[in-house]
């Protein structure tokens, strides 16, 4: 299976220090984007909370989480990020992915623009609106 890498930009809102250019290796296994420690600290970035995660070998660690924005393909949108160590990659994870309204073509591994959906209610009343069981 290859891999799929997209050039971004992270930036924290409001705050004037400069953009930072990153590839990301783009993971839709990883439920959160991964920026690695030189990158979130260039941006001024400070965890909000603290997550555990599971490593592929099944160690558990624990890091920092915060947000910033993040553009790529010309879509930019707030996201959690995971405050990674020096080593970690930089990972595009699934819930930046779905921010964006992006999507990863399986056959073709490229990023494409996800359908997106919204269901409204109608002028149907609550009290007979179907109920799901």
């Amino acid at each position: 299976m290859a891999l799929t890498y997209v050039a971004g930009t992270v930036f924290q809102s409001g705050r004037r220090r400069r953009p930072v250019s990153v590839r990301f290796l783009v993971d839709t296994g990883a439920v959160y984007t991964v920026l690695p420690e030189s990158v979130w600290r260039g941006l001024g970035l400070k965890g909000d909370r603290v997550a555990e995660f599971t490593l592929a070998d099944g160690t558990a660690i624990r890091r920092d989480v915060s947000e910033c924005r993040i553009q790529v393909e010309g879509r930019s949108a707030t996201s959690p990020v995971v405050l990674g160590g020096p080593t970690d990659a930089p990972l595009l994870g699934a819930v930046t992915l779905e921010t964006l309204g992006l999507m990863v073509n399986p056959l073709t591994r490229e990023l494409l623009p996800m359908r997106l959906l919204l269901f409204g209610m109608t002028d149907t009343p609550l009290s007979s609106a179907p109920v799901l069981s």
